[in-house]
């Protein structure tokens, strides 16, 4: 995609994001300097990576908002994403979301105030504390998790044949990770 039709995180055209003022806080912010255009590097792989990063940064805010309309931080979304997979060790999660365990604890507190969580004793352990979703907390992940599916406009109008090739890419790149 070239750099006058790639959108920034505000919507505007990228040109517009990077300002040629050395001072301007903007400078440098489009997806052709970011991460490996910053650096330098060209090889195929960073500059991937590169693109890839570029779109969730600049697709964070559909996060940030999806939050404030259901008055939920960014932290409490993955964990009703990650909740998804079954009830899980209040340590496993805070390991999955790369938090310490007295965040772990705070973000708890929320979804169990808001009716969306509760603790409960883990069968093999007692001292284990599992955190399982309730029945308005499944009710949200699913809402969460169809307006999340719907991909970004930039992914969207890609042809049918590019989101194919696409999603077979970053499959295989994903399978090789295992």
């Amino acid at each position: 995609m070239s750099q006058e039709t790639q959108s920034g995180a505000e919507g505007a055209p990228a040109e517009a994001l990077e300002a040629k003022d050395p001072a301007d806080p903007r400078r440098g912010f489009s997806p052709d300097h970011w991460l490996a255009g910053e650096v330098g590097r060209t090889d195929p792989a960073s500059e991937a990576w590169s693109l890839m990063h570029w779109l969730m940064i600049s697709n964070k805010q559909r996060m940030v908002a999806l939050g404030q309309e259901f008055n939920l931080p960014f932290q409490a979304l993955i964990a009703l994403r990650v909740l998804g997979g079954g009830p899980r060790p209040m340590g496993e999660l805070a390991k999955i979301m790369l938090c310490d365990s007295s965040a772990m604890t705070g973000l708890t507190d929320r979804l169990e105030e808001r009716g969306l969580a509760r603790r409960e004793p883990a069968d093999h352990d007692r001292r284990v504390k599992m955190l399982v979703l309730t029945e308005e907390g499944e009710r949200l992940r699913v809402e969460i998790t169809k307006r999340l599916a719907d991909p970004p406009p930039s992914i969207a109008a890609l042809s049918a044949e590019d989101q194919r090739e696409l999603r077979d890419i970053l499959r295989r790149a994903i399978d090789s990770d295992d």
